[in-house]
């Protein structure tokens, strides 16, 4: 099945999308989530302003990412099958051809599709958590960016207290710093998975006959998110269904995890849902960033410089309802924040000294937005497949 690409719509803010033509900005990806479009942004990352493109592909559109240095966007759907589709960017208006599609599943297992896709370091493989189906998958990427066939698939076991972890569903897959390793957070059975992973093949398996090992969290806690630290020694982790982060030790000879704090996302007078979405470290490993959807707030940890634990140093709306995702700019002096529920995507500074943020008060609005990745203007042209 091969889902067609529209042009771009008529813009929800800002200027007409061809008053940009020589590429002036970066390029803003937002999957919008169950509305089967994605979105573009044109961003000014000297000015901090945002223009909408409006919608320039008609993809189910779970997560997204850029490829490193081809003008390639991956799509990963929510339909069954375990879709993931490929896009050439064009840079000048932003809008998207599709190039290739693939199913990560054999036989098309229920509802919830894919909740992760992430690129390897070299960018030679995307890293597939398909929630619906239980499993981690690799699929190798060529030299042109293109999709190749499934590597591998490793099926995840167990299941939870809460009625939303009858079973297991992988929500995040990275690999380790030392490439020995794919670790797999999963939500459904409250595990962190440990699988070998041959970086030559791109394959992940479970190394053992008694299978992978695995690091357990507390019972109902629902693994989402992952992030090492730079020292690649320490590792973070985000708990969607408790809202805590966990700092864990890495020992990557044994690949091997081991519980060194745990702290709440939520505020100390929290009441009513509990639900933390995203998580990711400042480049220099200095701070940590969390988005907690039950209080509607991000929450900035700072981290020590030589044990990696952490300490909240601030605590912010996230100027809308459900931050579901948010992502922070490759230059380090920007965040945006996808409130799915309000249908925006806001801006914020980012003090990169004391790790703070503010809110710039800009925004777009995207129906329902649930991810967003960069097309930057440092990548260059450069050329994907035919």
């Amino acid at each position: 099945m091969t889902m067609s690409v529209a042009a771009a719509t008529p813009l929800l803010s800002g200027t007409p999308a061809d008053a940009a033509p020589n590429r002036p900005g970066d390029l803003l990806y937002i999957g919008t989530w169950g509305q089967g479009l994605v979105y573009a942004v044109r961003f000014d990352p000297d000015r901090g302003t945002m223009t909408s493109l409006g919608s320039v592909a008609q993809v189910s559109s779970n997560w997204l990412v850029t490829h490193p240095t081809r003008p390639i966007l991956y799509v990963a759907g929510g339909e069954q099958g375990g879709y993931i589709r490929a896009f050439h960017i064009d840079d000048a208006s932003g809008a998207l051809r599709q190039l290739d599609e693939i199913t990560v599943e054999a036989v098309p297992t229920g509802s919830g599709g894919l909740s992760y896709i992430g690129l390897t370091g070299k960018a030679d493989a995307l890293l597939v958590a398909d929630f619906a189906a239980g499993t981690a998958v690799t699929v190798p990427v060529g030299q042109d960016g293109g999709l190749r066939a499934v590597a591998s698939t490793v099926q995840d076991v167990g299941s939870g207290p809460s009625p939303r972890q009858t079973g297991p569903h992988p929500h995040h897959v990275i690999i380790d710093p030392s490439r020995r390793y794919a670790l797999v957070a999963d939500f459904g059975a409250d595990r962190v998975f440990v699988y070998d992973y041959d970086e030559a093949t791109q394959r992940m398996s479970a190394g053992t006959p008694d299978g992978p090992g695995f690091h357990a969290t507390a019972p109902g806690s629902g693994p989402r998110r992952l992030a090492f630290h730079p020292d690649g020694r320490t590792l973070y982790l985000l708990n969607e269904l408790t809202a805590d982060i966990e700092v864990l030790g890495w020992d990557a000879t044994q690949g091997v995890m081991t519980t060194r704090q745990v702290l709440p996302t939520n505020a100390a007078d929290h009441t009513g849902t509990t639900s933390a979405a995203e998580l990711a470290i400042s480049r220099d490993g200095r701070h940590v960033y969390t988005s907690n959807r039950g209080e509607n707030a991000l929450v900035v940890f700072s981290t020590h410089p030589a044990t990696g634990l952490l300490t909240e140093r601030q605590r912010i709306p996230c100027a809308g309802v459900t931050p579901w995702s948010f992502a922070l700019h490759p230059g380090g002096r920007w965040l945006f924040v996808a409130n799915e529920a309000s249908g925006s995507v806001n801006l914020f500074s980012v003090d990169r000294a004391t790790g703070r943020l503010t809110d710039t008060g800009t925004s777009v609005a995207v129906p329902y937005p649930d991810c967003i990745a960069f097309r930057t203007r440092e990548q260059g042209p450069g050329t994907g497949p035919s």
